[in-house]
């Protein structure tokens, strides 16, 4: 744990593993294959040779050679056919290339979108067989490894015709205004932020301004404020601990539903003042199933809120909305829409 999507090449990847979408031979070819064996240099090629190609669904480790990481992980993904024998073939090239980069004790783990070029799998298919498949191996496993889905070229804007419903919240059409920017409606009238006196603009926003002179407040002193200071609610952290008891949760599995770093969660758990990034608590909130009640508490714990002037704030509230609490889903909308993604580091 945990698990990203970025948009980049591969091959300019640093980590301790990049997994390279061979033919069976291992000897190079076209797509990410050849630009693998283009940057890593002939070395790669001369190690390839002895290793007696590999059979499809498989994997197999080289050097990294002139790459920016330590290996490089072969795996042959199936020509596309739509059966299920293409799909469970697909998906152990995922599980085989993480076995071996575990086995070969790497932190770290770049893949490609396997199958998906010349090879003819839709993109739809193997994005979700790849999210999937990751997915389900990092829950089930003990390690700690960090691993990235590398999306090049236009695989990032196809990603977001993934999302039909969210690209028409997202991209409205666009109004025409009937006055100027600098209007602003109150009620049924128009008035300008330009023409308001100090009292009409506070009592239009709701906040009628009470000064008071130095000495008045010399002479009431911050009694009021001490008490309130000794009587604190409760945080961020006790929030979220008690609802993780509540759910019958332990917390390795609400860190691994989050796409958590396991020190991070640490943190969190030894400090209750710990103040989390909005990521972070937006992340927890979906790993714990809230609702948007709820999720809006938790997160004003931590000095955060949501509303509708954000895309990502559109995004997460429209997956707790619909009762989606997949976190990978809604990393991948958020992706495709050029956003921060729940979870992480």
């Amino acid at each position: 744990m945990p698990f990203k999507t970025v948009r980049g090449d591969i091959t300019d990847f640093e980590c301790d593993a990049i997994v390279n979408a061979a033919n069976d031979s291992l000897l190079g070819g076209g797509g990410v294959d050849g630009a693998i064996h283009r940057a890593a240099g002939p070395g790669l090629l001369e190690e390839c040779r002895t290793l007696g190609g590999c059979r499809t669904g498989e994997a197999k480790i080289t050097g990294g050679y002139m790459l920016p990481c330590r290996f490089v992980i072969h795996t042959v993904g199936p020509v596309w056919d739509g059966t299920g024998q293409s799909r469970r073939e697909l998906a152990s090239c995922y599980v085989k290339s993480l076995e071996l980069a575990e086995k070969n004790g790497c932190k770290s783990v770049a893949f490609p979108l396997i199958s998906s070029g010349a090879y003819g799998c839709p993109f739809d298919v193997a994005y979700e067989i790849a999210v999937s498949t990751i997915t389900e191996y990092l829950s089930n496993s003990d390690g700690n490894v960090v691993v990235t889905l590398v999306l090049y070229g236009k695989e990032p804007d196809r990603l977001r015709d993934l999302f039909p419903e969210l690209k028409s919240r997202l991209y409205p059409p666009k109004k025409l205004l009937s006055k100027s920017r600098n209007a602003y409606s109150a009620g049924n009238g128009l008035f300008s932020a330009a023409k308001l006196s100090r009292k009409d603009a506070d009592i239009c926003f709701g906040s009628v301004m009470q000064e008071a002179s130095l000495d008045e407040c010399a002479s009431t002193g911050y009694r009021d404020l001490d008490m309130r200071l000794e009587h604190l609610d409760e945080s961020f952290a006790d929030m979220l601990f008690r609802k993780i008891d509540e759910k019958s949760m332990s917390d390795v599995q609400c860190y691994k539903k989050a796409n958590l770093d396991r020190k991070l969660f640490s943190k969190i758990r030894s400090d209750r003042l710990y103040r989390p990034s909005k990521t972070t608590a937006l992340a927890l909130a979906v790993a714990l199933e809230l609702g948007m009640e709820e999720t809006g508490e938790l997160l004003l714990k931590a000095g955060y809120a949501l509303n509708d002037s954000s895309r990502f704030d559109i995004i997460v509230k429209y997956f707790i909305e619909k009762g989606i609490y997949d976190i990978y889903e809604i990393n991948g909308a958020l992706f495709a829409f050029d956003q921060k993604l729940l979870g992480g580091c």
